[in-house]
């Protein structure tokens, strides 16, 4: 692994929660967003910070490894060490940050070994998910996965990678919601949040080689896969989803 490079982190000036979601994903995006460029204004510093610093590693704009520096940090977001530092031990907690002895703080970093076994557990964790929840009981069940799907669409038109991403994971958050099981749910949404942080590598290599729309119609493909109510076509769609094309690259 290379050295971390050290750099200004440039936080994005809208909020997303870096934490699992339940039904609905989307109704919180942008709950706690500041109103104004620059400095956080609300009494919240510390949830602020975490709101928008792990914006930023979702989306791709600093890289796993990458060192995150407190006195960049407290100037850009206008903040003094403390509530950062707080900020940072959630964002550990979480899985998107770690400390590193004698070298501060940097982007979580995951070996390839780690990301198959995360790729492993939400494998098990969607094959339950999916044969307890198809078919589903009625059109209204649907309702949250379409949203989602429509979020996807819409990124992809505006070239919002983050929005993609979030849409992306919005998209399986809702389906494992199907299977009605809140514990399971939040399991899940912690494996996705840590794979996000490759995920979004995955999605601009993507970009390089694919098609904007082909993310959408395997979504698509998916969406109506799980609407005809069969576990295995939908097994078999997540198994050909692509997930970790990308990992020996």
């Amino acid at each position: 692994m290379t050295e971390p490079t050290e750099r200004t982190v440039r936080i994005s000036d809208t909020a997303a929660r870096g934490l699992p979601a339940q039904r609905g994903w989307g109704s919180y995006r942008n709950s706690a967003e500041p109103s104004t460029d620059g400095e956080l204004e609300s009494a919240s510093l510390v949830e602020l910070a975490v709101l928008r610093l792990s914006r930023e590693i979702l989306g791709g704009k600093t890289d796993p490894g990458e060192r995150l520096v407190e006195e960049q940090l407290t100037r850009r977001l206008g903040i003094s060490r403390a509530p950062l530092r707080e900020a940072l031990r959630l964002l550990a907690q979480q899985g998107l940050v770690e400390h590193v002895p004698r070298r501060g703080v940097r982007v979580a970093t995951l070996s390839e070994r780690d990301m198959l076994e995360l790729y492993a557990v939400r494998d098990v964790l969607e094959r339950y998910a999916v044969e307890a929840a198809l078919p589903v009981g009625s059109e209204s069940d649907l309702v949250g996965l379409r949203a989602a799907l429509d979020q996807m669409r819409e990124a992809t038109r505006s070239g919002d990678r983050l929005a993609v991403a979030e849409a992306h994971r919005g998209f399986h958050l809702e389906l494992v919601a199907l299977a009605g099981n809140r514990q399971l749910s939040a399991v899940y949404g912690s494996i996705l949040l840590k794979l996000q942080l490759y995920m979004a590598l995955n999605l601009h290599r993507e970009a390089e080689t694919a098609t904007a729309t082909d993310g959408v119609h395997r979504h698509e493909r998916l969406f109506a896969a799980v609407a005809d109510g069969d576990p295995q076509t939908v097994l078999a769609e997540l198994a050909a989803h692509g997930g970790r094309s990308y990992l020996s690259r």
